[in-house]
């Protein structure tokens, strides 16, 4: 009996030890937070441009088409690079070969020509040449300009959002303060911080080429400003 007994009492004492190390941790998911956000903005200057110029021709034979089309790109590459414009700074970003009807609205029209458009996106270290670049294309066979993008090269991007990082990391403190004031509670420490945000590029559509052909004036372009932003979003543990 005396040994029956000591297995049963060795048993409980198991168990009992058991259920105390199978008890869950108590969840802090939950406990008493406050959650801030900040957003911050730093105006930039852009230090990169990218321009989109195109040659289109049109002929009904279509390798005249190409032929011309060739030899116009070939003047307008040869131009840009005498002024100074590196090789690795042009980019073909386009080339496209397609039939013009005589009614484009009537089905089984005839074909009355062949279209071809060469697009080569230069890209700019000095915002300063756009409208020179723009000129020696226009001057040299270029007939479409389709865009114009002004940007932040990495570096001034990374400079820019550091700032910006900075500026909405104190607002998201200085709101979760007030509100913790306003409770009367105490901010004790960060539980989670999420960043978000950036920048876009400044862009001209559809840039108008009648005035830059007539070669009466330089074309006057303005790079504007680039805002760069961030947002962070902030988790305090509060007491």
């Amino acid at each position: 009996m005396n040994r029956i007994s000591i297995r049963f009492i060795a048993v409980v004492l198991l168990l009992a030890v058991l259920a105390i190390v199978s008890v869950p941790a108590a969840d802090t998911d939950n406990d008493n937070t406050i959650v801030a956000s900040g957003t911050g903005s730093v105006i930039g200057t852009p230090d990169r441009a990218q321009i989109s110029l195109a040659v289109e021709t049109e002929n009904v034979n279509v390798k005249v088409a190409q032929a011309e089309n060739a030899a116009r790109m070939t003047k307008v590459m040869d131009a840009l690079a005498a002024a100074g414009i590196p090789s690795d700074a042009l980019k073909t970003t386009g080339y496209y070969i397609y039939p013009v009807y005589e009614d484009p609205k009537l089905y089984g029209q005839k074909i009355r020509a062949y279209r071809v458009t060469n697009t080569v996106t230069v890209t700019l270290h000095d915002v300063s040449k756009v409208g020179e670049v723009i000129d020696i294309g226009v001057a040299n066979g270029i007939n479409q300009a389709s865009s114009i993008q002004f940007l932040l090269s990495d570096e001034t991007s990374q400079v820019l959002r550091t700032e910006a990082l900075k500026e909405a990391t104190e607002r998201a403190a200085a709101d979760a303060k007030t509100v913790a004031d306003a409770l009367g509670v105490s901010i004790r420490s960060v539980k989670t911080a999420q960043v978000s945000g950036g920048y876009y590029p400044v862009a001209f559509q559809n840039y108008a080429m009648a005035d830059s052909a007539s070669g009466a004036a330089p074309t006057p372009i303005q790079p504007g400003d680039v805002t760069v932003t961030a947002t962070v979003t902030v988790t305090y543990w509060i007491a």
